[in-house]
C-alpha cells in the first residue's frame, strides 16, 4: 500500500459522506500550489483529470 492509498481512505473516512463541489476542490487547490509549488505538475495533472469528459476515455 502507498502512502497516497491511506491518506486517500483518510480522507474518505473523515470526509466521505460530505458532498462537495469542483468549485470548492478547486479553492482548496489553489492556496496549496502557492504553498508548495512543487506539487504544481501533480495538481495540473489530476485538475485535467478531473476536468475530462468521460467521452475523452472510451477507444
Amino acid at each position: 500500500m502507498y502512502v497516497t492509498d491511506r491518506e486517500i481512505e483518510e480522507l474518505v473516512e473523515r470526509h466521505g459522506t460530505e458532498p462537495v463541489s469542483l468549485e470548492w476542490v478547486g479553492e482548496q487547490l489553489r492556496p496549496d500550489v502557492d504553498m508548495n509549488p512543487e506539487f504544481e505538475t501533480p495538481i495540473e495533472r489530476f485538475a485535467t483529470w478531473l476536468a475530462r469528459d468521460d467521452e475523452d476515455n472510451e477507444d
